[in-house]
């Protein structure tokens, strides 16, 4: 794992480009906390098709009904 400075990738980011697209992880940090991480990017294996789970998900009748007693304690009744 690669780790870098938000000025360091700047200056540097083909190589760090590089250092991805061989299989290694970079990390780029500000102020020693991680923001983000540089990976190769691979494409999906299969693509996806909608409505896979058509007819597989069943979702009950009162799904999206919240009952009284949870919306008296959010009210705080």
């Amino acid at each position: 794992m690669k780790l870098a400075n938000i000025h360091e990738a700047e200056n540097n980011l083909s190589q760090l480009i590089e250092y991805a697209l061989q299989g290694e992880e970079v990390i780029i940090s500000q102020a020693g906390k991680p923001l983000v991480k540089l990976v190769r990017y691979s494409p999906a294996a299969t693509p996806r098709t909608p409505g896979f789970w058509a007819g597989k998900v069943k979702m009950a009748d009162d799904f999206d009904v919240t009952p009284n007693e949870i919306i008296n304690a959010f009210l705080g009744d």
